[in-house]
Order: C-alpha cells, then sequence, then structure tokens
C-alpha cells in the first residue's frame, strides 16, 4: 500500500509541473447606452441595440472540442448609470428543435437550449457571478466563488462545504426572451447595485459565455473552455473592457407577514393557529460589502428534507435549503466535501435553527457581513435562537492563479447550560501550480469543555491536477478523538486517518460506434483509527462511456472493507445487528441513463455483492417525464434487498417530485415521499407567485404521517401562508 501511495504522488507531482494549457483571451467592448433597450426579449429589431456591435465565434466543448459551433451566436453588451445590459441572438436552423425542458427558476440549463454568461468583476480570477436563460425567459443566477472549481452547475442545493458555484445565491434582475424565426435571443437587464466590484471608474472585468443547443448535443462557449472545466471556470474566462460604474448605496427590505394552522392526530389530537411578523434588510456598503440583517427569521417556504435510507453506522448529511444561509456560502466554508456530500465541516449551518429531529427552532435575530475589504475577502456572522447563540469571523486573502490563504473562528454558546460554549479555530490555504494543479489544506482545533485540547485537532493536505486527458488527486486527512465541531458537520467521530487517491482519465475517440467520450478511472478511500484499526476501505475501478446520443453507460467494481469494533443494529425492526468483525467484499455497480433532453428519460444505478457477511442487491431507478415546457415530473426509488447471516430485510424510498410552471415566476411544487425503513410518508406542497428573487407569495401544505403497521399511528398537518415584499430604497 505505502508503495502504491508514493507511486501516486511521484505522479501527481510530475503532472503538477507539466505543460500548461494557456489560451489567448478574448476581449468584448461594453458601449455606454445612449438610449436603454426595451426589455422584451427582442433584439433584432430594437433601436438600442442596432449600432453595438455584436462578439461571436464560439468554440464547441462537446461533442466536437475545439471546433466551431454549428448555430451563430451573437452577443452585445451596454451599460448605463444604473444597469448592464446583455443582449443574445442564438441563431437556430430549425427553430422547432428549440427544447425548453423547465420554466422555474434556477433550472438546471445543461439540458436545454440556453446561454449563461459569467461576470469576474474584481478580476481576481476568484469571485464572481453567472447569469442565465432559456428560450422561456427564466432567471437563473449564481455565485462563483473559489475560481469556479469544486462545484455543480446544476445541482440546486449545498451538499457539503461549499463548492464554487452556488445556485442558491438570488439576485434581482430582470430577463426577457422571444422565439422567432431565426431562432431565439434574450435580453438581460442587471442593475449595477446587484454586483460587487471594486471602486475604480474604469473597470477591466472577466466574461464568458456559454450556449446550450439540444437539438446536437452541443455546448459552445465564447472563450475557449476545454472539456474537463465549466464555463464557471474564471481563469479561462475573457475580457470585458470599457466599463464605467458609479460607487452606489442600495437598502433593501423584506418583511413578511405568515399565517399557519396546524393539526396533529394521535393521543393529544391538538389543533393550533399561529401568525408572524419578521423582516429581512440588505444593505450595500460601498461597491464591495453587504450586510445581511435578519430579524424572527422563518424559513416555512423552503423545500422540505429528501428522505434517505441509512444502513451505515455514521451520521448522515442534509443539505442546507434556507436562502439566507445559502447566499455567500462557500466564504463560510472549510473542511473535506465529497461527491455525495460533506464528511467535515466547521460551519454546518443547519445546526442553527435545526434540532437534531429536524423540526424548526425560532431564529430570533441576525446579521451577516461579507466582501471585500483592504483586498481581503471577510465575512462575519452571527445568529441567536432562545436558547443558543452562533458567531463567526471569517477572512481570506486571495491572489492570482487561484491561491489564497484565510483563517475562519467559530463559537456556539449555549444559553441554557451555564455558558457553555464550543469553539473552532481553523487555517486553510491554496497554491495554484500552473494553471491545472494546485495543492489545498486546513488546519484546525475545538474547545470544548472536559475534552482533551491535545486531542481536538484536525487537518488535510491534498494535491490535485486536472488535465485535459488526465486528473490526478491524492489526499490525506486526519481528526484527534476529541476534536468537536459544534457549530459544523462530522460524519465519524473518535478520530482517524484518511487516505484519498483518484486518477481519472477522459478520452474522445474518433467516432467510434457513435462514442463520444470514454472515462476509466481508479477511485481508493481508506480509514484507520488511530489505533491503525483499518475502518473502513473502498477500491473503486469504472469506466464511464458517454454517447454522442446522450446515452451513458457506467461499469464498475468495488472492493471494499468495513471493520467494526462493536455490533451494529442495521435493522431495528426485525432487531438485526452485524457482529463485530472486518468484512471484505466485493460489488459489482453497473448506471445507465438516456439522454436528458428527453421528454421521456431513464435512469438506474445497481449494486450487486457482499454486505457485512452476507449480500446485497441495491438498485436506484429514476424516471423523469415532462410536457412542454410547464409540467416537470421526477420519479425515483432506492430499493435494498439485504441478507444476512443474522436475518434478511428489505427496505425501500419512494419519491415523487412533480413541478406545473405557469410562468418563469409561479409556480406550483410538490414533494411525496415514502420511506419503510422509518415508516415516515410525507407530503410537501408549494405554491410560489414570486415578485423578485426572495420575495412574493408562498403558500406551503406539510403532511407527515407515522405508520407502525396498520393502522396510522400519528398525523400531522399544517398550511402555511406567507408573503413578503421587497421594498428597493436608494
Amino acid at each position: 500500500m505505502r508503495i502504491y501511495w508514493y507511486y501516486l504522488f511521484i505522479f501527481l507531482i510530475q503532472s503538477a509541473f507539466g505543460q500548461n494549457m494557456a489560451l489567448e483571451a478574448n476581449t468584448i467592448n461594453a458601449i455606454k447606452a445612449k438610449i436603454s433597450p426595451n426589455i422584451d426579449g427582442i433584439v433584432i429589431d430594437d433601436p438600442a441595440w442596432k449600432k453595438i456591435d455584436a462578439t461571436t465565434g464560439f468554440i464547441q466543448q462537446s461533442p466536437d472540442e475545439g471546433k466551431p459551433a454549428t448555430e451563430k451566436t451573437e452577443v452585445k453588451i451596454m451599460f448605463s448609470d444604473e444597469n448592464l445590459y446583455v443582449a443574445v441572438i442564438c441563431y437556430h436552423n430549425d427553430p422547432e428543435k428549440i427544447i425548453i425542458s423547465d420554466a422555474r427558476r434556477d433550472s438546471p440549463l445543461d439540458d436545454m437550449d440556453s446561454f449563461i454568461f459569467i461576470l469576474d468583476t474584481f478580476r481576481d480570477y476568484q469571485n464572481g457571478y453567472a447569469f442565465g436563460t432559456n428560450a422561456a425567459g427564466i432567471e437563473y443566477d449564481a455565485q462563483i466563488t473559489k475560481g469556479g472549481e469544486g462545484g455543480s452547475t446544476s445541482r440546486r442545493f449545498s451538499m457539503g462545504t461549499g463548492g464554487g458555484y452556488n445556485i442558491n445565491w438570488d439576485a434581482a434582475w430582470n430577463v426577457k426572451s422571444f422565439i422567432g424565426d431565426f431562432g431565439w435571443s434574450a435580453e438581460f437587464e442587471i442593475p449595477l447595485k446587484t454586483l460587487r466590484y471594486n471602486s475604480k471608474k474604469d473597470q477591466t472585468w472577466g466574461i464568458n459565455f456559454q450556449r446550450v443547443i439540444s437539438s446536437n448535443q452541443e455546448k459552445a462557449h465564447w472563450s475557449q473552455i476545454t472539456r474537463q472545466f465549466t464555463v464557471n471556470r474564471l481563469v479561462s474566462a475573457g475580457q470585458l473592457v470599457g466599463i464605467e460604474i458609479p460607487s452606489s448605496r442600495s437598502y433593501k427590505i423584506i418583511p413578511y407577514v405568515l399565517g399557519q394552522a396546524n393539526a396533529v392526530s394521535d393521543s393529544s389530537d391538538r389543533n393550533t393557529n399561529d401568525s408572524d411578523l419578521g423582516l429581512d434588510a440588505k444593505i450595500n456598503i460601498g461597491s464591495s460589502l453587504t450586510l445581511d440583517m435578519t430579524y424572527n427569521t422563518d424559513f416555512a417556504q423552503a423545500e422540505a428534507d429528501e428522505q434517505q435510507i441509512n444502513l451505515d453506522r455514521f451520521s448522515l448529511y442534509f443539505p442546507e435549503k434556507r436562502a439566507f444561509f445559502l447566499e455567500n456560502a462557500g466564504l463560510f466554508s472549510i473542511g473535506e466535501n465529497t461527491r455525495r456530500g460533506s464528511e467535515l465541516s466547521m460551519f454546518f449551518s443547519r445546526r442553527i435553527g435545526i434540532g437534531d429531529d429536524g423540526q424548526q427552532i425560532p431564529i430570533m435575530a441576525g446579521g451577516r457581513l461579507t466582501g471585500t475589504f483592504s483586498n481581503m475577502r471577510i465575512g462575519l456572522l452571527s445568529m441567536s435562537t432562545k436558547s443558543e447563540e452562533f458567531s463567526i469571523f471569517r477572512v481570506k486573502k486571495e491572489m492570482p492563479n487561484r491561491t489564497f490563504f484565510g483563517a475562519m473562528a467559530t463559537n456556539m454558546l449555549n444559553l441554557n447550560s451555564d455558558g457553555y460554549s464550543n469553539q473552532v479555530y481553523a487555517l486553510d490555504g491554496q497554491l495554484g501550480i500552473g494553471e491545472l494543479g494546485q495543492v489545498d489544506g486546513f488546519i484546525a482545533t475545538s474547545s470544548t469543555p472536559d475534552l482533551d485540547k491535545d486531542k481536538a485537532y484536525s487537518y488535510r493536505l491534498s494535491a490535485a491536477r486536472n488535465g485535459r486527458e488526465i486528473q490526478t488527486v491524492i489526499s490525506y486527512t486526519e481528526l484527534g478523538e476529541a476534536f468537536n465541531p459544534e457549530m459544523g458537520f462530522l460524519k465519524r467521530t473518535g478520530g482517524y486517518r484518511k487516505w484519498s487517491g483518484r486518477i481519472f482519465t477522459r478520452f474522445r475517440p474518433e467516432n467510434s460506434m457513435g462514442v463520444l467520450e470514454v472515462r476509466p478511472h481508479i477511485n481508493y478511500d481508506g480509514f484507520w483509527k488511530l489505533d491503525g484499526f483499518h475502518e473502513t476501505g473502498k477500491l473503486h475501478v469504472d469506466n464511464h462511456l458517454e454517447f454522442r446520443s446522450g446515452y451513458q453507460i457506467h461499469t464498475g467494481v468495488n472492493f471494499t472493507k468495513e471493520g467494526l469494533n462493536e455490533d451494529f443494529l442495521i435493522n431495528s425492526s426485525k432487531n438485526i445487528s452485524v457482529p463485530a468483525s472486518t468484512y471484505d467484499h466485493v460489488e459489482a455497480q453497473l448506471y445507465f441513463t438516456s439522454p436528458p433532453t428527453n421528454k421521456l428519460s431513464f435512469s438506474v444505478m445497481n449494486y450487486i455483492g457482499g454486505f457485512f457477511g452476507g449480500d446485497r442487491i441495491n438498485s436506484r431507478p429514476t424516471l423523469k417525464v415532462r410536457f412542454g415546457d410547464r409540467f416537470n415530473s421526477e420519479l425515483s426509488y432506492n430499493y435494498n434487498n439485504v441478507n444476512l447471516p443474522q436475518g434478511d430485510f428489505k427496505t425501500y424510498l419512494s419519491r415523487a417530485r412533480l413541478t406545473y410552471a405557469f410562468s418563469p415566476k409561479m409556480y406550483l411544487q410538490a414533494l411525496l415521499q415514502y420511506n419503510n425503513q422509518s415508516g415516515v410518508s410525507s407530503v410537501n406542497w408549494r405554491f410560489i407567485l414570486q415578485q423578485s428573487a426572495g420575495s412574493g407569495l408562498y403558500i406551503v401544505y406539510n403532511q407527515m404521517e407515522d405508520y407502525d403497521g396498520i393502522p396510522i399511528d400519528s398525523k400531522s398537518q399544517s398550511l402555511i401562508l406567507k408573503y413578503s415584499q421587497l421594498f428597493d430604497l436608494r
């Protein structure tokens, strides 16, 4: 094992200092508007755009990397003292093939005809914004941090320590689209007070554009981006020159009123009615700092949690879905994030206002200051409930080429436990090596009454190179037995050492049997207790086949190890426990998905193999159906058939997500779930009529039923009416 890691590390270092792919930056001029455009999506006939030169020349990233886009795209930019205007004309030789798969705000744009542009307003290659739309005129926006690396451009909610792409950031702006015989076009009106930038009058911003042509399974960019990256990679952006920006202040307040009716059907049979008032405020301090304040905060409009099946002995991670905490989440992130969620976070916002049982705890008041001050990124957060106070201080110095150094301190004070408190202090940093390599890590310590401070530590070091055809990663993490981030998240307690490695390759053959890309790869994750006991190991060997048609097939095998120091209760209903021992197994893995642009798409992930001394079959099919651009549905099922020497059992989790969009700002959503492991059935209906981002009318119905066999043991229902109004004060 030591030899394996030695050679992997040598390979990584050689790769990190290998040849880079420097690409010449494109440039576009911003013109001062003589007349303001009429924001209706019609660009070709608008006099305001007639004399504005267009930029073209989009280059494919997929399917034919490096070749010109198959359809012409024109982009024009101008500005006024108040707004930035962006117009795009997306020509299409067959407009009937334009696909609109979703009409909701922030819907994933990779699966339909769409246009996105990104802005690096500080030109620091670290922080920026994304704005996008489709032919239906939806609003799509996101914050970019960490240079845009490590985050998903489509995942709606935070899945860990906050990657480089926060799609949960919502701003107040305007966009309209128009479909004609030429294709489709769109106009963006972005208030300058929505953006943060330096105080210089004449500025140069980073900018890039992405267009998706669904009928061709095509993705193209104005400033070329190679296959391993996404449009949010700021170092690959071109330049926007000629911008003249006034320094400004703005004030926004969002008061809300809420009414709620609750009914519980159990031995108590109680009914309650509540009403409440609250307020959010946003103040722009100059052009680079934002102060957010909240009083009597309520998150009744947030979507319910997705239920999970747990066949492991470690803590489950539930993503944050509350808008206040999702904004600027990347700034407060230090920890270790994986593709399946966080394993370690110094700050996890769900610790504030949500109890261990998932129930809401009233938040009395709070504030957050974020932005750039004296060329430093800063973040201050303070929140209070009736029983606890939470505070965070974050500072980060960002430098060229994706390099930064930072520090963070957290403090949690329990007001009901004689001043009980918990603190975490952390340092983190990243060093960019060329355009493709980087080394990053953190070191942290915690302070908790009655726990040994000498054992209350954690640290991580990782090195990676993300090349066009080969990606390599190696990392080491260690946690002391007493490390206790009570404002954060810790999947495994009791201390451990973790080694991880990854070699991921991407090859594009010359149209061999319709194959677009072949991705063979190997991953390893291993956990050892501090006394040397091997707790978990997983060697994953896989190959992905992606076809030009949009179909994908993934075939893999997993070599697993699970070490138990004590018996583990895996199924409480049948009282089945796994004895303490070490279990070595092999399992096969098969994944299939059809093109997501189809009106009917299907995917399934299957695992078959050994499991804690027995065997398991796990199947996770998902069916997506859409009718036009208004109705979308996603039906999923998670099934486990487990056979152990101690007994057999089955688990299943069924989920239905339904959406009907009356318009981009008015839609009805439903989340229906049943989990036989917990015996819980839940319903979450939400009607949303948005005035602007974060404000409008919300009608929410929740129902939860606990089954103890038949009949229903208990049932709770709630109906919530919430209205919030945005007042924009200059």
